[in-house]
């Protein structure tokens, strides 16, 4: 669930404006230029050849602009593999490759990857994730329990007619596929994200944007690991039934160090033993923990920003999954069958968590860390 996906949502509305008014049109990436021909992946997952002509008009536009009065004229020379481009003006009877456009408006790699930098940083510094404990929808509020444990605290999510409101579409965390939703979609239980202004105690945040989904949280032991089929197989812990896991090409999958585990786990029981509590330390003071993480790696991890403690943890395969390892999965329910499910993340090297009660909460917040996550908090 990368970053630079959830950027793609606020080009689609960039371009999704300009399209309106072109008899046939595409919008997707450049993957190859060949002389004047653009090969052209589209946002549908189709390929395209796309010749430039000398009487093509090209322009550029920057990350969120909607209308082409600021737009600059570039040349082909100017455009490069990686920039997301919006094809107008094709002939609707002309199906055939390659296609001949009358006019090219582009969006450079350059600009999405500082937009994503710049993005990101604002989502973890003013960016909020937790849990909904209540939704009061006609004045716009909705009561967020955030960190576990000790850490564990309530704010309110305060909304206007101005907020951005998304719900993530079913089985994914990427910002990009999540689609307008007004509040009454907001369940008590459900995950959310937000990012705003918070007061001075921090208690409430008057939210820009605010994203949420309902998904499941299941704990427990590895039996079996299908790598071929990407399956893994488990015995949920809360339940005692066999559960399989569709580990799908979205899914994050992360491993927590041991002596992290552990510092985890102490804070999560509202203890430090001396030897987690040092290696807590240590992390700390190398891993240049942003504001809002909550000082070290431990201490992010149980209250501070979730996708900064996942983005230190090593990511993982399902290869590297074995039989009798303990894990925590963040899923959604598989279409069509009672018992499987389609994972959103799955840590391993959790077995000190599943002794602390409150890993269930630590986990709901992760969670939104990796699309909101790092989809969220990439957002536009």
């Amino acid at each position: 669930m990368a970053a630079l996906a959830a950027l793609v949502l606020s080009f689609a509305f960039s371009f999704g404006a300009l399209a309106q008014t072109a008899s046939r049109s595409l919008r997707g990436a450049i993957t190859a230029i060949n002389g004047n021909t653009l090969t052209v992946k589209t946002d549908t997952g189709e390929s395209h050849q796309v010749t430039v002509a000398a009487d093509t008009d090209l322009k550029r536009i920057e990350p969120g602009q909607t209308s082409l009065s600021g737009a600059a004229a570039i040349t082909l020379s100017d455009l490069a593999v990686g920039d997301r481009i919006l094809v107008r003006g094709l002939d609707a009877a002309a199906t055939a490759d390659p296609l001949q456009p009358k006019q090219i408006v582009a969006i450079k790699a350059a600009d999405m990857a500082q937009k994503q930098e710049k993005d990101l940083a604002d989502w973890q510094k003013r960016g909020i994730a937790g849990l909904v404990k209540s939704v009061d929808a006609a004045n716009g509020a909705i009561t967020v329990s955030t960190g576990a444990g000790p850490t564990a605290k309530t704010l309110v999510v305060k909304t206007t007619k101005a907020t951005v409101l998304k719900r993530y579409a079913a089985g994914t965390v990427r910002f990009d596929q999540a689609q307008p939703a007004p509040i009454d979609a907001i369940h008590e239980g459900d995950q959310l994200r937000a990012r705003g202004e918070k007061n001075a105690d921090g208690t409430e945040i008057a939210a820009e944007e605010v994203v949420s989904g309902s998904f499941r949280n299941v704990s427990g032991t590895i039996l079996a690991v299908d790598a071929a089929a990407s399956t893994v197989t488990l015995k949920d812990l809360t339940t005692k039934k066999q559960v399989t896991i569709h580990i799908g090409p979205d899914a994050q999958m992360h491993r927590i160090p041991d002596q992290m585990a552990q510092f985890i786990a102490a804070r999560l029981k509202g203890t430090t033993p001396a030897s987690a509590g040092a290696a807590g330390g240590q992390r700390s003071a190398g891993s240049g923990a942003g504001a809002g993480s909550g000082g070290g790696r431990g201490a992010g991890a149980a209250g501070g920003d979730p996708q900064q403690f996942l983005n230190r943890t090593p990511v993982i395969q399902i290869k590297d999954l074995q039989k009798g390892q303990a894990v925590m999965v963040v899923a959604t329910d598989a279409a069509g069958s009672s018992g499987d499910v389609n994972a959103i993340m799955l840590l391993a090297g959790v077995e000190p968590l599943l002794e602390a009660p409150a890993a269930r909460d630590l986990l709901s917040n992760w969670s939104m860390g990796g699309g909101g996550g790092e989809a969220a908090a990439g957002t536009q």
